[in-house]
């Protein structure tokens, strides 16, 4: 029954991990986000309501609201190379 369990548990991580398009052996932390503002609107975190932070290819990035984060999906290189 643990086993049973533990390889439940395992497939959930796993198809959590591809739902969020990380790659599921995926150990190292992302490197931390440098700023204290939104990498797309530029205002600061947190005066939108909830930091929304996601990792990107291996980078933290935070963001001040939602729809900041359907742009940098849309364009992450434009995004990213703010952080350079």
């Amino acid at each position: 029954m643990k086993t049973k369990l533990t390889l439940i548990s395992t497939l959930a991580a796993v198809a959590l991990a591809l739902t969020m398009g990380v790659p599921a052996a995926s150990a190292a932390p992302a490197k931390p986000y440098p700023s204290k503002e939104c990498i797309v609107s530029g205002n600061e975190l947190g005066s939108m309501g909830k930091v929304v932070t996601k990792s990107h290819e291996g980078q933290e990035v935070k963001f001040c609201c939602k729809p900041c984060v359907k742009k940098f999906d849309k364009a992450p290189a434009k995004y990213l190379g703010k952080l350079k």
